[in-house]
């Protein structure tokens, strides 16, 4: 396994460290602006996955699957970031400090809209992924092989797809209680 996908590894960790870490450190400790620090950290966490990745490409690494996942990680925690905090801050609330309403079990139209609503913020990450994907390829040129950068948009893509199919779904099938 090379450094890119070791990194992503230790970014994702990173990433539920800083929340929880937020969470305890707001509701535990009642620290809320403590804890909101260490929540706004998880950006920086992609920042620092980011740069690394393009001094990889930059230094000549043959782009593997690990660099075109890179990408992925960084726009689906750019789109889906703030929502994943408020998921874990509402259930933290409840499971843990015990205070606050139950989560929600989402069913019918309710849930069709919400599964919706996620895979066009899926569709937003791909576009955004994408885009970083299409810049590395643009960028290391003709030189280098590039078609792990390819096939992981392609795969991506059919996944969007698939998404969207099954949260459509929801609205032809709504979810039961």
């Amino acid at each position: 396994m090379n450094l890119v996908a070791w990194l992503i590894v230790v970014c994702e960790i990173s990433f539920w460290v800083f929340i929880i870490a937020g969470l305890v450190t707001r509701y535990i400790f009642n620290q809320k602006k403590a804890g909101l620090l260490l929540l706004a950290m998880t950006p920086f966490v992609d920042v620092v996955l980011f740069i690394v990745t393009g001094i990889d490409i930059y230094r000549g690494a043959v782009p593997t699957i690990a660099h075109s996942i890179a990408p992925l990680y960084i726009a689906i925690s750019i789109v889906y970031g703030k929502s994943m905090i408020r998921w874990a801050d509402e259930r933290f609330l409840y499971y843990v400090k015990r205070e606050g309403p139950k989560p929600k079990r989402r069913i019918g139209m309710d849930y069709a809209k919400h599964s919706m609503k996620g895979s066009l913020q899926h569709v937003l990450a791909y576009m955004i992924g994408g885009a970083m994907l299409l810049f590395m390829i643009y960028y290391i040129g003709t030189d280098v092989d590039t078609t792990e950068l390819w096939a992981t948009l392609k795969v991506w893509g059919i996944i969007v797809i698939i998404d969207n199919a099954i949260s459509i779904s929801y609205f032809i099938w709504p979810r039961k209680a």
